[in-house]
């Protein structure tokens, strides 16, 4: 599964990459139920990823080649082996130890029946009754009628955030890695802490980052009075709001930048806009641009509904196009139809088109790179990674998978280990030629050593593109669209003037992405910086933005 001190042995990668900070998935103490979202220890490292003098180590390093250290925050859910658990297991019905984590009573006669009709995100119940665990202690726990809330796995209970022993012990947990010297917090299941009151039934479906079904916007009130919840309310609740004023207060208390992101599957973009008020949270994943279909009209709209809410409330917008949920978009542009994707492809499933999603994700790259904000990248895609889509049955690992029984293939597939080394024993991951998830053998023209100098090279293309970015001053630019293009069907085109004194020669940038069925002139005056693939002649000699592709000009 790799280790800390195998990143930090990594870290140079990012620094000539050209990247601000390392975002780390959760490395605390866990049974790896759910890849580490399982948190039983909040305050120390997994043995098998090392110690926390490895952890220090890792963000001391990091420092030293200018990067931040983000850290992932679990505050929605422990793990059914964290010590809070285990002892509310053991205490029973209405002792304080079971009141940190949402428990109630059964419906039915004699409890048989879940306390709602909530589903898990992934696949079922979001109930576990108490008898019906394995590991309920003793023979009197037989008549226990009250159930557990999962939002996610079993193995995944619920905290109660109305209770303030659980409220101390997060800010507690804060400072314990803001002391050693974290930069900041990308926050799990940010808009699910609270709950509505009541725990009231929804109909609903909600799935990972597109967020629920049905329309949160449309009021439903029957005759006689019952109001139907159209947000879910297990989700969004207005109360999360004032968890983070309280964090932004801690971590206002240490020297230097630090930061709070939101990771919230929160529609309309207006009320996620609400997350990153000046005295909440920092940023929040967009992650309306990652569902966006291939199209110039989708983009277009979504790149200006995401400004004009964040900066209603002064907040940076922040972009993204993959992550560890996610088909890897180099494989969902690939697709027949684009947006999310499934949950996972197998293969069964139909398959990607690699050199088509190739293509467009990195002319999406390309494009996003050159919005103002901030941008964030998921491992491998710099080297142009596709999903793993041949994964066998009996490697995965998702619990999604095996909730679903199957429908859902999961996220296995986009968290492959990474191939360094062309001609070495998984690729560079592990001595023994062993990783965690298997690698597909064709994975050696990815290797980052393949890719290392070679011209029109996606891992060039990122290099080159985080250079630029940061010289031209992109990333705390503003935007303006080109008029040309505003209704166009087939092309994004977007100006953005970089914040820069007007005598430092910095020119403001215009970025094009080509999403029509032919070719698209450079203007003329027009310099290209940089394009996200080859460049064609017209016949009368013009450059040419081919069909797929992003350039950023500028005069």
């Amino acid at each position: 599964m790799g280790d800390l001190p195998g990143i930090t042995a990594r870290l140079d990668h990012l620094a000539r990459l050209g990247v601000d900070a390392l975002w780390l998935s959760p490395f605390y103490r866990s049974p790896q139920a759910d890849g580490g979202y399982d948190v039983a220890d909040y305050r120390d490292v997994d043995p098998r990823f090392g110690t926390l003098a490895d952890a220090d180590a890792l963000i001391a390093r990091a420092h030293e080649l200018g990067l931040r250290v983000i850290v992932d925050l679990v505050p929605n859910h422990t793990s059914d082996e964290h010590e809070w658990f285990r002892a509310a297991l053991a205490a029973g019905a209405g002792s304080p130890e079971r009141a940190r984590y949402v428990f109630r009573e059964g419906d039915g006669e004699t409890g048989e029946e879940p306390p709602n009709n909530w589903e898990s995100i992934f696949g079922g119940a979001a109930w576990t009754r108490v008898r019906n665990r394995p590991d309920a202690p003793g023979s009197a726990w037989e008549h226990d009628t009250q159930w557990y809330l999962h939002l996610f796995d079993t193995s995944q209970p619920d905290l109660n955030w109305e209770n303030p022993a659980v409220r101390a012990e997060m800010e507690s947990v804060l400072r314990f890695w803001l002391d050693r010297g974290v930069d900041g917090f990308r926050v799990d299941v940010a808009h699910g802490l609270v709950k509505a009151a009541g725990l009231p039934d929804w109909s609903g479906h909600v799935t990972m980052v597109e967020g629920a079904e049905e329309d949160p916007d449309a009021p439903s009130v029957e005759p006689d009075g019952t109001v139907h919840h159209h947000r879910p309310p297990m989700f969004d609740q207005d109360g999360v709001h004032e968890i983070y004023r309280s964090w932004n207060r801690v971590l206002a208390e240490y020297d230097g930048e630090r930061v709070l992101v939101a990771e919230a599957w929160v529609e309309p973009v207006e009320r996620l806009a609400r997350y990153v008020r000046a005295d909440e949270m920092h940023q929040a994943f967009n992650f309306a641009f990652l569902v966006s279909p291939w199209s110039a009209a989708d983009l277009r709209r979504c790149i200006a509904a995401s400004y004009e809410a964040n900066d209603a409330v002064g907040a940076p917008t922040t972009w993204v196009l993959s992550n560890h949920d996610v088909v890897r978009h180099a494989s969902r542009l690939g697709l027949s139809r684009t947006g999310k994707g499934p949950n996972g492809i197998g293969a069964e499933d139909p398959q990607p088109d690699v050199e088509l999603g190739l293509g467009r994700a990195r002319a999406a790259t390309l494009l996003m790179l050159g919005l103002p904000g901030s941008a964030y990248l998921y491992q491998g895609e710099e080297l142009g990674l596709p999903e793993h889509t041949a994964l066998p049955d009996d490697e995965r690992e998702d619990p999604a998978f095996f909730r679903t029984r199957g429908a859902e293939k999961g996220r296995d597939g986009c968290r492959v280990p990474l191939p360094w080394e062309a001609a070495a024993p998984a690729f560079g991951f592990s001595a023994t030629g062993e990783s965690w998830l298997p690698q597909p053998a064709g994975w050696a023209e990815f290797a980052a050593d393949a890719q290392d100098g070679v011209e029109g090279s996606t891992l060039e293309l990122y290099r080159a593109a985080l250079r630029l970015r940061r010289e031209l001053g992109l990333g705390s630019g503003s935007l303006t669209t080109e008029a040309e293009h505003r209704e166009s069907t087939s092309v994004v085109a977007v100006r953005n003037a970089a914040a820069h004194d007007e005598h430092d020669g910095r020119p403001d940038v215009v970025v094009v992405t080509n999403l029509g069925r032919r070719s698209l002139p450079v203007p003329d005056g027009h310099r290209v910086l940089i394009a996200s693939g080859p460049l064609t002649t017209g016949p009368d000699g013009s450059v040419r933005i081919p069909v797929d592709t992003t350039a950023w000009l500028a005069r």
